[in-house]
C-alpha cells in the first residue's frame, strides 16, 4: 500500500462543489468512484480544500492509498481513462504515508476572472463574470488585503468556532484587454472568502462603497452590504507546500 499524491483539473459548472455529499454531484464522488474501478478499497480521498458548486480548479490537490503494481504514468492513464471529461488528472506522485494535502498546504492560490462588454458571450460566461459597465481602479484596491487579518466579515471559518484569522501573501488585479482577473495567494481561505472579497472591490469600483469601507469592515468596524461574486469566475490553481 501506497500514498499517492494527485494534481486534478475540474470544470466545477455542472457539479456541487469539490466535496462528497449525500445526493450530489461532486469532484470527490467521481473521483472515487473512478479509483473504485481500478481496485481501490479505503473509505475516502483527501483534498487540499474545499472549492463551492460551479468553482474550477486547475491545481486542486487530492491524496489516497492504493495497491498499484504499475507506475505513477500508468496510474494517470488509468484514472483519465475513466474520469468524466470535466475532470482530469494532470500529475501523479509517490508521497510520504503522512502526508495530508490539507493540513501539510503553506498556500492556496485563487483566480478570479472577470469581463466587460455590453452583451454577454457565450464562450467566456462559463468561466468569468460579465461586468457592464466596465470596473475602473481596482488595482489599489489588491493590497488592502495583504497581511494578517481578521476576515469574519468576508466568510465563514471550515469548522464551528474555527478561526477567522488569515494571512494574505499576494493580491493583485491584471489587465488584458477586457477582461480582467484577481488573484489572491494566502495560508488558507474561509468558505466564499475569495467571491466576497471580489464582490466588494467591485462594488468600490462602482461607487456604491468606499475604498476605506474595506478596512473598515476587516477592523469590524462596517458591515458591507451582502453579496457574493458568481462561483464560474473562480478558479483554484495552486496549492503549496
Amino acid at each position: 500500500m501506497a500514498r499517492y499524491q494527485i494534481i486534478i483539473a475540474y470544470d466545477g459548472t455542472n457539479f456541487s462543489g469539490s466535496q462528497r455529499q449525500a445526493s450530489s454531484r461532486t469532484i470527490q464522488d467521481e473521483l472515487e468512484k473512478t479509483l473504485r474501478k481500478i481496485k481501490w478499497h479505503e473509505s475516502s480521498v483527501i483534498l487540499a480544500g474545499r472549492t463551492d458548486a460551479g468553482v474550477h480548479a486547475q491545481g486542486q490537490v487530492a491524496a489516497f492509498d492504493l495497491e498499484w503494481k504499475h507506475s505513477t504514468g500508468d496510474l494517470q492513464n488509468a484514472l483519465n481513462a475513466f474520469l468524466p471529461k470535466e475532470i482530469s488528472v494532470n500529475q501523479v506522485d509517490l508521497v510520504n504515508g503522512r502526508f495530508h494535502p490539507r493540513f501539510d498546504a503553506k498556500w492556496r492560490l485563487y483566480r478570479y476572472r472577470i469581463y466587460s462588454q455590453p452583451v454577454r458571450d457565450p464562450l467566456r460566461d462559463r468561466f468569468a463574470w460579465r461586468i457592464w459597465p466596465a470596473p475602473r481602479s481596482l488595482e489599489p484596491l489588491a493590497e488592502t488585503w495583504l497581511g494578517i487579518h481578521n476576515f469574519a466579515a468576508f466568510g465563514s471559518p471550515t469548522r464551528t468556532g474555527g478561526s477567522t484569522i488569515r494571512t494574505v501573501f499576494n493580491a493583485n488585479w491584471k489587465q488584458y484587454g477586457d477582461e480582467c482577473s484577481f488573484e489572491i495567494k494566502a495560508n488558507a481561505f474561509l468558505y466564499h472568502m475569495v467571491r466576497r472579497i471580489v464582490f466588494v472591490q467591485i462594488a468600490v469600483s462602482q461607487g456604491k462603497i468606499e475604498k476605506e469601507d474595506l478596512t473598515g469592515a476587516l477592523e469590524g468596524k462596517i458591515e458591507l452590504p451582502s453579496g457574493l461574486a458568481p462561483p464560474n469566475g473562480l478558479t483554484l490553481v495552486e496549492v503549496g507546500y
